[in-house]
């Protein structure tokens, strides 16, 4: 089981090819807040609904200072698939190995239709200008989630 991120926590930096397999590295966001959000799977509905939400709230997240990056364990394919098809905005990176997912403690065991499962946690990390976690949510809803994020950030 990996461990999970806390507050004042340093981010793991990461660099992943996003959906065109250009690399995305949370180090170039540096001076800026950037939201690391992870989803188990690309082309599902409750990913599709959080990765709209993510984009149709992009310019007024952008314009108080955040990033917005989603990390899944899809391969770029299939990753550019999604972003065309739903006509998404936010950066998507792949993680197909999971060394990610799992750094930042968001890949592991949780319970589906009451059962223990190994997979990825639908979190969310907030990191800081200078890199380290501001906020750590693990277990979040795909409907309804960046509304409350939106909120808890008083955005």
């Amino acid at each position: 089981m990996s461990e999970r991120l806390a507050p004042g926590d340093t981010a793991p930096d990461f660099t992943l090819p996003d959906a065109d397999g250009n690399p995305v590295s949370l180090a170039d966001h540096r001076g800026r807040k950037v939201i690391v959000y992870f989803y188990p799977a690309a082309l599902t509905p409750g990913c599709t609904k959080q990765a709209c939400d993510f984009t149709d709230n992009l310019d007024v997240l952008a314009a108080a200072g955040y990033d917005v990056i989603g990390v899944s364990p899809d391969k770029p394919e299939k990753l550019a698939k999604f972003r065309d098809k739903e006509s998404l905005k936010v950066t998507l990176v792949a993680d197909p190995d999971k060394a990610v997912l799992t750094s930042y403690g968001a890949f592991g065991e949780k319970k589906l239709y009451g059962k223990t499962v190994t997979g990825v946690i639908r979190s969310t990390i907030i990191v800081d200008e200078s890199g380290k976690v501001a906020h750590a949510l693990y277990n979040v809803k795909a409907t309804g989630h960046v509304a409350k994020l939106l909120k808890d950030l008083s955005i």
